[in-house]
């Protein structure tokens, strides 16, 4: 049984205080979306890596892999992208193609009544700002199995039949490169802009049921019927909601534009060279996050602010006065009390207000959250607090997962309960909880066990593997030598290299401080047992910069 999550007027349901925070500098770009004062989302952009989800190449087929149904198309990155067969769409293969590129669950489209129902998504509040491509079934995450057998009724042609080697593309990054593995691509072009998304590839339309009133849905389906033009297709996104025709005619004119001089770039472009590259994340926000629903925008750069002006005042007028240049002496960030909340969002243990803890471990297959009562030891039965700490636990890991933007497979391991009721209760303050992630989820029913197993669309990296890097110490293992293990290495290790040269009646032997504070506190008796051995005096000192476990041998100058 799956827990379905509709995203449908999922914010209009809280009613919170909503802050969008910029704060650019030279060397990288970070925003921050606040809910009553609390950390929400959190994107980073550095300015010598620029994301690039949504930009779109000119590509060359380097292989096409029929056991894989995949190609690999080179398009001017250090690795080729990957491009899955059920990413590659033909003319006729428009439909499923934006299912899979925006999502699934909000969008009203005027699909054909032979053709089989699929719903699509606005992508005015896609999980990665600005992304408006979506993990393919191909993916590692499970699909919900209604989508599974829907697509099973269409046909679709083997990959080595529809492309070959050398064969010159258009594609779109639908993810970015992550690791070892190259970027997702997509045949699926999307063009969003901030009213109206335009899909080339597919001359569907949909209207966003996040638009409440039917009547309205109706009318903007209509106006956009009317002004589009006869090639491509379009979704109309939430922001679209109450817009004159002039104001969607111009996003039409905007969008097909932009299209035809990405058509007529790639006419004299050589292949693997970038056709067109998305807004920067600053705008991006603007373009995606930016709406009635947020009280303030505040940015601290100037020239930052200039161009997020500019374009509020082109598209979002009415929104003028709600963006704020921040000129106090104090940093942005610390002003709203961002920076330790983001530390928070690093560290492994996260605490509940009853006492209890989360305890996150990602690794490279999925992620594991362990719920733990902690400090909370409740004031009636052992099962009541388990679900009083289970609960508060449910709100705290959707949040995390949203925050630390956790994707693919995720593991909860709840608190054992005993009640099939408690159980149920828990399922469905899950599935509630969820439903304010825009990111798109599925997750199984819980388990006797406390398990629950469900996957998150991931289309960019996590927050840890954005902010940290492999420890050079563990090796990403998370755990480190303890300092006696890495003092007896080292005494075994001055045994192996003084008995392969001859140092003389005195050796030096230089390690880190902590390692000699060891030995000469714990390891004077193994020391001299091996002075007695090698038949030479052992002189220890220590040397800054040397890793724990490294040491470095000499012979005594003839005065000592």
């Amino acid at each position: 049984m799956r827990l379905k999550h509709r995203r449908q007027g999922a914010y209009k349901n809280f009613q919170v205080k909503r802050e969008i925070v910029i704060n650019a500098s030279a060397l990288e770009v970070r925003v921050a979306l606040l809910e009553d004062g609390s950390l929400a989302e959190f994107y980073l952009e550095r300015n010598a890596h620029r994301g690039l989800v949504g930009n779109i190449y000119k590509g060359k087929v380097t292989r096409v892999l029929p056991g894989m149904q995949a190609a690999f198309v080179d398009i001017g990155l250090e690795k080729a992208g990957f491009l899955h067969v059920s990413d590659f769409q033909s003319e006729s293969d428009g439909l499923s193609s934006i299912a899979e590129v925006l999502g699934e669950e909000d969008v009203e489209t005027d699909e054909p009544a032979s053709a089989p129902t699929e719903i699509l998504d606005d992508s005015a509040q896609p999980d990665d700002i600005g992304n408006n491509l979506d993990v393919p079934a191909a993916e590692q995450q499970p699909r919900p199995r209604r989508r599974q057998q829907r697509r099973s009724h269409r046909s679709r042609l083997p990959i080595e039949q529809q492309l070959k080697r050398g064969q010159e593309i258009i594609v779109q990054i639908a993810k970015e490169p992550m690791g070892t593995k190259g970027a997702r691509l997509t045949s699926s072009i999307s063009l969003p802009g901030r009213y109206l998304v335009y899909t080339p590839t597919s001359n569907h339309l949909g209207v966003s049921r996040r638009i409440a009133s039917a009547e309205e849905r109706a009318r903007l389906r209509a106006a956009v019927s009317e002004l589009r033009p006869p090639q491509g297709g379009f979704i109309v996104r939430t922001a679209c909601e109450g817009l004159s025709r002039r104001e969607i005619q111009r996003d039409i004119a905007f969008l097909t534009k932009t299209w035809a001089s990405i058509l007529k770039k790639s006419e004299k472009c050589p292949p693997a060279s970038m056709l067109y590259s998305d807004l920067d994340v600053a705008l991006r926000t603007v373009r995606d996050l930016f709406s009635s629903e947020v009280d303030r925008l505040w940015c601290d750069d100037p020239n930052t602010y200039s161009r997020i002006v500019q374009f509020i005042q082109t598209y979002m007028p009415r929104l003028r006065a709600r963006a704020m240049l921040h000129q106090e002496a104090e940093p942005i960030f610390d002003r709203f009390n961002i920076e330790p909340q983001i530390e928070r969002a690093l560290e492994r243990k996260v605490w509940l207000k009853s006492g209890g803890y989360l305890v996150f471990d990602q690794a490279e297959a999925l992620t594991a959250i362990d719920v733990n009562t902690g400090r909370f030891v409740g004031k009636r039965n052992q099962d009541e607090t388990v679900l009083k700490t289970n609960l508060e636990a449910v709100e705290e890991v959707v949040k995390q997962l949203r925050l630390r933007n956790i994707g693919g497979i995720i593991i909860v391991d709840f608190i054992d309960m005993a009640r099939e009721a408690d159980r149920k209760k828990v399922s469905e303050a899950l599935a509630s909880a969820l439903k304010r992630d825009k990111a798109r989820t599925s997750a199984l029913k819980i388990s006797e066990l406390g398990l629950v197993q469900m996957t998150r669309k991931r289309t960019r990296e996590s927050l840890e593997a954005l902010l940290t890097e492999q420890c050079p110490r563990c090796q990403g293992r998370r755990v480190v030598k303890s300092v006696a293990t890495l003092a007896a290495e080292v005494v075994r290790g001055i045994r192996r290299e003084a008995g392969r040269r001859a140092l003389g009646d005195m050796v030096i032997v230089k390690l880190s401080p902590e390692i000699a504070r060891y030995l000469y506190d714990n390891g004077a008796k193994d020391l001299e047992m091996l002075e007695e051995k090698l038949g030479a005096k052992i002189v220890l000192r220590s040397k800054e910069g040397l890793e724990p476990g490294a040491f470095e041998l000499s012979q005594a100058p003839a005065a000592a």
